[in-house]
């Protein structure tokens, strides 16, 4: 997927050195939980910094719930790291059915409907 259109489908991220300033961590700390899979990131702009979008955090002290879970889940279905962000920001008029009407799967997890978002991710194994 086309870095532009990535950047502006997702619209606010965070480098790392931010991302582990937020979380209260260093970025040794934010690299390990990206290899492990409990976060995403990727590389955006001309200087290919490795970004975070804002969403997938959860206030001030962590990373949304759920995440790490449904990261496995496309990971596991041959999604991209690219892919699976697109993938958890692009708009799906099928989730206006779950109560509150989520948009995207992002906004879904943040609502608590893992297992629903899970199910979708399973469905589109590569």
């Amino acid at each position: 997927m086309d870095d532009v259109r990535l950047e502006d489908l997702v619209g606010d991220w965070l480098p790392l050195p931010d991302v582990a300033e937020r979380l209260g961590t260093d970025v040794g700390k934010v690299r390990r939980m990206l290899a492990d899979g409990s976060l995403i990131a990727v590389r955006l702009g001309e200087r290919q910094v490795l970004g975070v979008p804002v969403a997938l955090l959860h206030g001030d002290d962590g990373v949304l719930p759920y995440l790490t879970g449904t990261i496995t889940v496309l990971r596991d279905s041959g999604f991209s790291d690219e892919e699976a962000v697109a993938w958890l920001f692009t708009p799906d008029a099928s989730l206006a059915g779950l109560p509150g009407g989520p948009a995207t799967p992002v906004e879904a997890l943040r609502a608590g409907f893992k297992t629903e978002i899970r199910r979708r991710a399973q469905a589109l194994a590569l």
